[in-house]
């Protein structure tokens, strides 16, 4: 099995409520599991009530949750000297960097995928994120 296919059965799972996927083919066996993660509408009500209750708590369903596309250390900037990519509270554009996870050594940018505001930066920086865990809640504008 190649790393394409298996990106492609990961690319397959990553709009179905499947949690678990083992796959045998000749001699080699891959398992892929994910954690269930709460919607994030569920997420939204309880976060930002905290942060903008007037505002946002009445249209939470509209929040844009950004997931971390691979597993990963997360880090807000490009260097531990640099200013965060963003900041809650801030108006990001869609495709504008918003963070770096760091797989294998390799530093992969996050875009925002809406334009819109950071409601809640949801992970420390340093933090080790898995698959589809909730990094952002962004309010679109």
């Amino acid at each position: 099995m190649e790393l394409d296919d298996l990106k492609g059965l990961i690319e397959l799972l990553k709009d179905t409520d499947i949690t678990e996927l083992q796959v045998e083919q000749d001699s080699m066996k891959v398992k892929i599991k994910r954690e269930k993660l709460l919607s994030s509408i569920e997420l939204s009500k309880s976060i930002v009530s905290q942060e903008r209750p007037a505002e946002i708590a009445e249209d939470t369903q509209r929040l844009i949750t950004v997931t971390s596309p691979i597993v990963g250390t997360f880090y807000r900037s490009s260097s531990p000297e640099a200013e965060p990519f963003i900041e809650a509270g801030a108006r990001v554009k869609k495709g504008q960097v918003v963070c770096i996870i760091e797989a294998m050594k390799l530093m992969n940018e996050i875009e925002s995928e809406a334009d819109g505001v950071v409601v809640r930066i949801l992970v420390e920086n340093g933090q080790t994120v898995e698959y589809g865990e909730p990094l952002f809640l962004i309010e679109p504008v």
